[in-house]
């Protein structure tokens, strides 16, 4: 590779941070982090994660702090943007934070490396800003754009349907698909992505977006209830209670591991044709919400913890959403090598040396009490 490339990782302390971390380390890069240890990911101690390689230099500090930031900068060559809150249901309500950390925080960065130009910025966008995925009628065509009613989710209608009243069949997604906003945390990711990609233009930065599907994997925060949905499951079957699911648990999502994240992460500073996409990275394949519930609890020996369907819809969630990776596969050369079964079987293996405080119900009553599970 030549000269030893200095990265910054934003959030580089969390969990996906931390395993681009090890495999930037692993590919001869130095590797910075800033991060201000959020206590809903990392609990209340703000000491650094056990599991953070000891090479890579921690920076405490917010995103949102201009001063943290150009330190954080200085002498680094390329950055990822991974500092944000997450969580769909959340962003709901906490909105202004959700919009500070996000938005404000991504500003700040950007103006900063306005001064420090970097070789290369790529930054963490979500598919959640698809809202629903791309969807085919009864005749071929294809539908975009397309959102349930609130009539028919009260009476349990949970499919997408057509003005005709057709059921429409979900297709992968891919990134031509004109955004759909859901959710304040879509909204927020959105900003994110196009605000980089716009000053990256601007300045001549070269910039990557990538969207990420639904990322599981080891050191996902087990007692945030806002995180992705395999580790909420965990949380539950850790603590024998069963996973809780929203609608039939028959929606379909993308589940890719953190491990094929960070070598596409990798691939998007090293691709010469990646500046100026915005690219999906996911498994190609898709999963229904039951399915991946009923594996979680195979692995971790709890099979007789059935999952509990809820039978209720929560404001701002989508029914099918899963990854066309056709563009990753063309420009970053990337191809998903972790299976659904190894990467829980892996995540299981973690998970037995864990503990997890069940803070599904306290979440659930929160985004009840304002009206927004339905």
């Amino acid at each position: 590779m030549g000269v030893k490339k200095h990265i910054l990782i934003t959030g580089g302390a969390g969990f996906i941070g931390s395993h681009l971390a090890d495999h930037l380390l692993a590919h001869g890069y130095s590797v910075r982090a800033l991060d201000n240890l959020s206590p809903q990911v990392h609990g209340p101690d703000a000491k650094r994660p056990d599991y953070l390689n000891p090479d890579v230099e921690l920076i405490i500090g917010d995103v949102r702090n201009p001063e943290a930031v150009r330190k954080a900068l200085d002498g680094i060559d390329a950055v990822y943007h991974f500092a944000a809150v997450v969580g769909v249901g959340q962003s709901m309500y906490d909105i202004a934070r959700y919009t500070d950390v996000n938005n404000l925080g991504t500003a700040v960065l950007l103006e900063a490396l306005t001064e420090h130009p970097v070789e290369r910025l790529v930054v963490a966008s979500s598919m959640s800003l698809y809202g629903e995925g791309l969807y085919l009628a009864p005749d071929g065509s294809i539908c975009s754009g397309v959102t349930r009613r609130l009539e028919q989710l009260k009476a349990e209608k949970w499919e997408v349907y057509n003005a005709q009243g057709e059921v429409l069949v979900p297709v992968p997604t891919p990134e031509t698909k004109t955004p759909c906003i859901e959710s304040v945390y879509a909204l927020s990711k959105y900003d994110q992505e196009q605000m980089c990609l716009m000053i990256g233009r601007a300045y001549g930065i070269p910039t990557v977006a990538l969207r990420f599907f639904n990322v599981f994997g080891t050191r996902q925060a087990l007692s945030n209830p806002y995180t992705g949905v395999l580790a909420i499951f965990a949380s539950r079957l850790l603590n024998n209670h069963p996973p809780l699911i929203f609608e039939d648990g028959l929606q379909r999502r993308d589940f890719v591991s953190v491990l094929d994240i960070a070598r596409a992460c990798r691939l998007a500073i090293e691709s010469p044709d990646a500046p100026g996409h915005v690219i999906n990275i996911g498994s190609g394949n898709h999963y229904t919400i039951r399915e991946v519930a009923e594996r979680m609890a195979t692995a971790l020996g709890k099979t007789t913890l059935v999952p509990e369907i809820a039978g209720k819809y929560r404001v701002g969630d989508i029914r099918h959403c899963f990854a066309d990776i056709t563009l990753a596969r063309n420009v970053l050369h990337y191809e998903p090598s972790v299976t659904l079964e190894t990467g829980i079987t892996e995540l299981a293996g973690w998970l037995q040396e864990q503990e997890a405080v069940d803070k599904v119900n306290i979440a659930r009553d929160e985004m009840a009490l304002r009206g927004l599970v339905v």
